[in-house]
Formats: structure tokens, sequence, C-alpha cells
């Protein structure tokens, strides 16, 4: 199983941080939105160590935990 950090910021500029064990990267941006409270226009980076995290901004958020994410576009 690899190992994810994420930094998860919110609307309200609180950033939580964390550690999830996962077998692929799907499932780890699964149990980030189940495990976390998230909401829409949150965003997360995750990655494994060693390589930049992922950017992404959360475009929907359901009330049963399932959470849609979109990769985070580049500011110039």
């Amino acid at each position: 199983m690899a190992t994810y950090t994420f930094s998860l910021s919110t609307s309200e500029e609180a950033r939580q941080a964390g550690v999830i064990q996962s077998p692929d990267f799907d499932e780890a941006l699964r149990l980030v939105g189940e495990r976390m409270s998230v909401s829409q226009g949150d965003t997360l980076e995750i990655g494994v160590r060693g390589f930049p995290p992922a950017r992404y901004e959360c475009v929907e958020a359901l009330l049963d935990g399932t959470v849609f994410w979109e990769p985070s576009r580049l500011v110039a």
C-alpha cells in the first residue's frame, strides 16, 4: 500500500493535513472525501513522498460523503 500525504484547505482558510494509506490514488481521493469534512470550493494537495503533490478542487460534495474532485487550474 502506498502512503499519501495530503493537505485540505477550506474556503474559510482553515487547513487540515494528514496521511492516507491506500492501494491506489483513486482510492486515496475517495478516502479523503469520506474521512474529512469537504465542501464545494475546498482545495486538496495530495501526493507521495519524492514527487510534487497533485492539486484538486472540490466541485461537488454529496451528503453521503461522495466528493467530486477536479484538477485545479494552474495560476500563471
